[in-house]
């Protein structure tokens, strides 16, 4: 949880806006970036409710965030050494996109009228 909330909050820019700790330690928040809220949630590997997963988690398993502007979000990115990749368009769209701590890939994506595949360049 501590990675994560260091890699949203001090890199991406969002807030914590609520939070839920468990005998002190942060089980839970709610996130806001704009308009984009996440809800992060550390389970317990021991004792009741406990959970462990059983794979690599975040496997698989992609958000998408829709923007106003996704090469300034790319920027921005690049200027705090947090590795984006490259923005091209697919879907009449720039897309940007990274992983988190846990391997969740994440996708910042806005419209354009770029031809399909283009890709960025400063």
């Amino acid at each position: 949880m501590e990675a994560s909330i260091r890699f949203y909050v001090n890199g991406l820019g969002f807030d914590m806006k609520n939070q839920w700790l468990d005998e002190g330690k942060l089980r839970w928040c709610w996130l806001q970036l704009g308009a984009a809220a996440l809800m992060l949630q550390e389970f317990k590997t021991e004792g009741h409710d406990a959970w462990v997963p059983k794979g690599q988690v975040g496997e698989g398993v992609s958000i998408n965030f829709i923007c106003n502007d996704a090469l300034l979000i790319y920027r921005e990115l690049k200027s705090k050494d947090i590795p984006a990749k490259k923005p091209f368009v697919g879907n009449g769209m720039w897309v940007t996109g990274l992983s988190d701590p846990d391997g969740y890939n994440l996708f910042f994506e806005s419209a354009t009228d770029m031809p399909e595949d283009a890709e960025y360049s400063e």
